[in-house]
């Protein structure tokens, strides 16, 4: 998409899609991004929409400290390496209904 990703066997969980804008993004799970902005909210926020309920979740770059930054950065790596050890999910296809 043109914007710097991290990645762990090529699945991203960590952007600079809104750098411009003075944030990271992470990808965390809800209850991970819940915990994060209840603690610092001044650094983390979801981001809006979907993608925010989905745990989506900005992180103001010029206020984390290094340290903030990568925990949360090893917060979210771990959870795509979690992610990426499970089998995939596959879809069970329907049988095709007879007419009659």
């Amino acid at each position: 998409m043109g914007n710097p990703d991290f990645r762990v066997d090529g699945r991203i969980f960590a952007t600079l899609a809104s750098a411009s804008q003075g944030y990271g993004n992470l990808k965390l799970t809800p209850e991970q991004q819940a915990e994060f902005v209840a603690e610092m909210p001044g650094i983390f926020l979801p981001i809006h929409g979907g993608w925010g309920r989905m745990g989506m979740t900005h992180i103001r770059l010029a206020k984390a400290s290094e340290e903030v930054l990568t925990g949360a950065l090893r917060a979210a790596w771990k959870l795509r390496v979690e992610k990426n050890g499970k089998p995939a999910r596959t879809r069970m296809s329907k049988a095709p209904r007879k007419r009659g």
